[in-house]
């Protein structure tokens, strides 16, 4: 019987239009050091967080920039069984855009959710990458999906993954934020998009030291900062921006 988990955000992928300058970016900007694959297929470049990978980037594929698919983030979801997984998606109204299996690594399976938000369930050959505890610096600390229909959503990662609700925040005419978790540890928040956002979409901030600090050395590298730094509930402070090659990213500090 397998022991990996159901529902741990595990790793995470940045597709980027350009490797050597994505690298630099986020090693500069979150300290990462960055690592080569040794596998076959296309180069693929592990981040590594004191020496342990928490996730990789890669070449947007050449059909995915030409079909109109900008850089972004990708998330990956644990699964110990991810033909279960993706059959479960499917009747719940997901669909699956590209499945794969990597010899020694495990088997993937790209989906998009009922709104059109995309993640990635994995079945890993081994151990499964992440761990429970709190994020520690250079870790990413939350997951936030930009949902068209909170409700809709909430339903499909509650039944796909066991997901519950935690606590609820009312933004009056933003609707509701609701925060969610798995074994008592809140992982992220949901909220309905709004007109001046983007498409559904999952949001991946990244826990550093000052996000004030940051936020000038985004500039100097030539992203954007779109919103913040600003402080949240608990007194921390966050950031959206752009990064260089395009893809959002989030900044967390506390």
């Amino acid at each position: 019987m397998s022991d990996t988990p159901l529902g741990r955000f595990c790793w995470y992928e940045l597709l980027t239009t350009d490797l050597d300058g994505a690298q630099d970016f986020y090693r500069r900007i979150v300290g990462w050091e960055t690592g080569a694959w040794q596998g076959e297929g296309p180069e693929y470049i592990t981040w590594n967080n004191n020496g342990t990978p928490i996730g990789g980037v890669m070449q947007l594929p050449a059909d995915a920039l030409a079909g109109g698919a900008p850089a972004h983030w990708m998330p990956y979801l644990s699964t110990p069984d991810v033909d279960a997984t993706v059959a479960q998606a499917e009747r719940l109204g997901g669909g699956v855009i590209h499945r794969m299996e990597i010899p020694e690594v495990g088997q993937l399976a790209v989906l998009r959710d009922p709104g059109g938000a995309v993640f990635t369930a994995y079945q890993p050959s081994g151990d499964t990458p992440g761990h429970d505890g709190a994020p520690a610096l250079g870790e990413f600390s939350w997951h936030e999906l930009i949902a068209g229909d909170l409700d809709a959503a909430w339903s499909f990662y509650a039944d796909l993954f066991g997901w519950e609700k935690t606590t609820a925040m009312d933004m009056g005419e933003a609707g509701v934020y609701q925060m969610y978790g798995r074994d008592g540890k809140e992982l992220g928040g949901m909220m309905n998009r709004s007109d001046d956002m983007p498409p559904p979409c999952w949001g991946l901030y990244i826990l550093v030291s000052d996000v004030h600090a940051s936020a000038e050395l985004v500039k100097e590298l030539g992203g954007s900062v779109v919103i913040g730094p600003m402080e949240v509930p608990g007194g921390e402070f966050i950031l959206q921006g752009i990064d260089p090659q395009g893809a959002a990213f989030s900044l967390h500090s506390r």
